[in-house]
């Protein structure tokens, strides 16, 4: 019989069939989803990184760089905002991963292991929680760069597609941070790995200008980039004339992402540490 004395524990307890004692897969990956949601509260530093870099890369790369590349600023963070929604919750991806090698490191997960659950539960209910961070982090963006005077033409439902979209590319390329943070003995080895990672496909991209004015070897990297074509997506989806092929080009990649870095990390989250 499963103690009380946890809350967690209890939830999950609770949410056991009465009459087979079977793990339900659905409600205990949920359950472990709200844990997710609830580190950002216990865990002030994360909600700060959450807040501070959106409204930092935003304003400051619009008024630093908008005269040169675009003529005005405005005309810029037209084209900028859409990129810098996508880096902050690629940037955001990080943070599951580093979570989760915490947990690790502790020995929270050795505990998970011992519960009566769905074994990918702790795993699953990670990577669907911080879907609220994803969502929290582009929506931040959007807010400052409505302060600043942007309005995406696509409108409202413009703006749901987009959240959509930054959602599924999140959760296939978030498989990889989860690897790595199954695969790392340390938070720290964990953090430098993926930004070793994410330098080269955020800013060899076209988040911050065209592909077009790069040198030829970069502008072919960055034409092929991940990060591009969702950026790509995300512009024409919020410019009001979403481009069908570009979606499913965006698409493509974090799905192949998903198919092969999905199995690896249940593989290593199965293994003894």
């Amino acid at each position: 019989m499963i103690p009380r004395d946890n809350p967690l524990d209890a939830a999950l307890g609770e949410r056991r069939s009465a009459k087979t004692g079977r793990a339900r897969p659905v409600t205990e990956t949920l359950v472990f989803a709200w844990r997710a949601i609830l580190k950002i509260k216990h865990n002030p530093e994360q909600a700060f990184d959450m807040v501070a870099s959106p409204i930092m890369f935003t304003v400051l790369f619009t008024y630093l760089f908008g005269n040169v590349i675009a003529g005005s600023p405005e005309a810029y963070l037209a084209f900028l905002l859409p990129g810098i929604m996508m880096q902050t919750v690629l940037f955001s991806c990080v943070h599951t991963g580093y979570t989760l090698n915490q947990d690790i490191a502790r020995g929270v997960f050795d505990r998970f292991r011992a519960l009566p659950i769905w074994r990918p539960a702790p795993i699953a209910g990670a990577i669907v929680g911080d879907f609220a961070r994803y969502t929290i982090s582009a929506a931040l963006v959007l807010a400052v760069g409505f302060l600043m005077g942007y309005r995406p033409a696509g409108g409202p439902a413009s703006i749901l597609v987009a959240l959509v979209l930054l959602n599924l590319f999140a959760f296939g390329i978030g498989w990889v941070f989860t690897a790595l943070a199954l695969a790392m003995r340390s938070g720290g080895t964990m953090m430098t790995v993926s930004w070793l990672f994410l330098m080269p496909i955020t800013f060899g991209s076209n988040i911050y200008v065209e592909p077009a004015t790069m040198p030829p070897w970069l502008a072919a990297f960055a034409q092929a980039n991940p990060v591009s074509l969702i950026v790509t997506a995300l512009r024409t989806t919020l410019d009001g004339a979403p481009d069908a092929r570009a979606i499913a080009l965006a698409l493509a990649a974090p799905a192949l992402v998903a198919a092969v870095f999905a199995p690896l990390t249940m593989r290593l989250y199965a293994k003894e540490r």
